[in-house]
């Protein structure tokens, strides 16, 4: 079995110091305005930290030099980092002109959350940590004094809004981000893969190359695609349909909206629900916009009896779905409002269920390496005993399938204990880009709960009901996020198979475009996307421009192109390939998108 398991972040050196180190910002933040900053909260995160401030300014470039500077000075003189648990009264003593503090004190009075205000199970406790002339409410862990936090490794980043607990109705205050990492080798690796990351971010890209946008007009989170961020979208959804039909699913539509009796019996009024827009009222019924699929699957699946003959049932559908995202978690492709599932349910018998789970897998895993992902990491989400719908004969048998064909499959895993959401245990599949972030898109879930809402059933060889069971399949996760994931993997140069443009054909002066657009008519017709520059500037500009626009092949024509029937041909990562006949040109572009077609 390949099973992985990790330290937990949250016990790690590098988060006891990246802690430590949101103290020690939020130490030389009040020291630089006296009397006169508001401290909210200060957590590690995956690769950093951060503190929120209310100041009398907004800070600028410089003002970060300045607080770095200060920074670096209280971890030279080592200050002893002192925990105590004390009192809500003698916490609002301390923090008594801090009504942020006061605000999250109360909170761990009343219990059900941390000291950062996130909801939690865990018995409340009033903790304080203590270096140099800062207090802080916290429970830790941090570092044992300020020297443990290696200088070198240490970087304040950039300054951001945020509204105070994530809600746009409160005050917005200034976030510092910052970075610390143990050795200086680490954060120069960091700041690479910033700098990188930056570079191949899918909204500067979706621009530059004009794949898609958004517009205030039509509204934040609903995307646009331009023709050739649509022409990328259709080749990778036409590929996976052709895929998907070849495996032996159904294509099934459904509709944007249903009446909400439809979401009252599927459970999403009650479980969901303020993921989901404002009833619609259409002649005194309600109807909700879809948050999902599977009510509408489960519906086609009911419309007619169904034999264990029948059975494994495979319906898929690019359906599009929408749910409510507070406008300050929108960003680009990756969080939207409106969005495309590429949505698949299984119905199948239990004695079934271990091969379908095999397949799905397989299947998922063979989809994405098509596209260029190899890397991944899966995660067992296993019962939660206080919140499973189900027998729990079920759910062993389930979870066993699970984990068993994720041995079978070779790739990384590991459990997430008492994780699984209430209807059934999970995997989810996380691939890692070029740059070895991890992208959650893929799961595979088991449902306990739609069958037995919606009274599912087949009939079994001994002409008795039964309940199928159901498996949700989402292997995409969402075309919006696919691509935005695909754009920034590739750094917008996508494969030849998907790139919206595959080859421009760049004449050489204004006499070369009739052999140029010969060219251009020939690969047309055996099935390749190629354009013709005939724009009026110099050769050189025009293979320019085409490298910017990341365009596989350039095919530049002159009087010896027109001569002879060849193209010269340059690829977009610079190099020259050099002249060569019509056909051999073809003949590359044909095994280049070969496996794809």
């Amino acid at each position: 079995m390949v099973e992985k398991k990790d330290e937990r972040y949250e016990d790690s050196d590098l988060y006891r110091i990246r802690h430590s180190a949101a103290h020690i910002m939020a130490q030389a933040v009040m020291e630089m305005f006296p009397g006169e900053v508001k401290i909210a909260i200060g957590p590690p995160i995956a690769e950093g930290f951060y503190y929120d401030f209310e100041l009398p300014r907004s800070l600028t470039p410089e003002d970060l030099e300045v607080i770095e500077k200060r920074m670096l000075e209280i971890i030279g003189k080592d200050f002893e980092y002192a925990f105590e648990v004390i009192s809500a009264e003698k916490a609002k003593e301390i923090f008594a002109d801090q009504p942020y503090k006061i605000e999250l004190i109360e909170g761990l009075e009343a219990g059900g959350v941390d000291e950062y205000g996130t909801p939690t199970d865990e018995a409340p406790e009033i903790s304080i940590y203590t270096q140099d002339t800062f207090t802080d409410l916290c429970r830790g862990p941090h570092v044992a004094r300020t020297g443990e936090i290696n200088p070198d490794g240490l970087k304040l980043l950039n300054v951001a809004g945020a509204y105070w607990r994530g809600d746009e109705n409160r005050p917005m205050l200034q976030r510092i981000y910052g970075t610390a990492w143990q050795s200086a080798d680490d954060l120069e690796q960091f700041l690479w893969r910033r700098e990188e990351a930056a570079k191949r971010d899918h909204r500067r890209l979706g621009r530059e190359l004009d794949l898609f946008s958004t517009n205030e007009d039509v509204g934040p989170g609903l995307i646009l695609w331009h023709p050739k961020g649509g022409m990328v979208r259709k080749i990778a959804e036409d590929y996976c349909r052709a895929e998907h039909e070849k495996a032996g699913y159904e294509f099934v539509y459904s509709p944007h909206i249903g009446k909400s009796k439809l979401w009252e019996t599927s459970g999403h009024l009650q479980w969901f629900k303020e993921k989901m827009y404002a009833p619609l009222d259409i002649e005194g019924q309600e109807y909700y916009l879809k948050p999902m699929n599977c009510p509408f699957h489960v519906q086609i699946y009911k419309s007619n009896k169904r034999s264990y003959r029948d059975l494994p049932l495979r319906y898929a559908e690019w359906g599009t779905v929408y749910r409510y995202e507070r406008s300050g978690v929108l960003h680009g492709l990756l969080r939207v409002r409106g969005f495309t599932q590429d949505d698949a349910h299984h119905f199948c018998r239990p004695d079934q269920m271990p091969e379908e789970i095999d397949k799905v897998l397989k299947f998922t895993l063979d989809i994405l390496r098509a596209f260029g992902f190899e890397k991944f990491q899966a995660y067992l989400s296993t019962r939660n005993p206080e919140k499973a719908a189900g027998d729990l004969d079920d759910w062993d048998s389930s979870t066993k399938a699970l984990r068993d064909s994720l041995d079978r499959s070779g790739i990384p895993y590991q459990i997430d204990e008492g994780e699984a959401v209430f209807y059934g245990p999970k995997i989810d599949i996380k691939l890692l880009d070029a740059l070895g972030r991890e992208w959650q898109l893929s799961t595979i879930q088991f449902d306990f709960n739609l069958p037995e809402s919606f009274d599912l059933s087949y009939i079994g060889e001994d002409g008795k009901e039964h309940r199928p069971v159901m498996i949700h399949r989402a292997l995409l996760g969402s075309m919006e996020r696919f691509m935005g994931v695909l754009i920034e993997h590739y750094a917008g140069a996508f494969p030849v198979w998907l790139a919206p443009v595959q080859a421009v054909v760049i004449p050489i002066a204004d006499r070369h475009l009739g052999h140029a657009e010969r060219i251009a008519k020939r690969l047309k017709s055996s099935g390749f996307r190629v354009d013709v520059d005939a724009r009026g500037d110099r050769m050189n500009a025009k293979i320019r421009h085409a490298q910017l626009q990341k365009i596989p092949y350039m095919l530049v024509v002159g009087d010896r192109e027109a001569k002879t029937d060849s193209v010269s041909v340059r690829q977009r990562s610079g190099e020259d390939m050099g002249a060569m006949p019509f056909e051999e040109f073809e003949a590359i572009l044909v095994s280049d998108v070969a496996p794809y077609r």
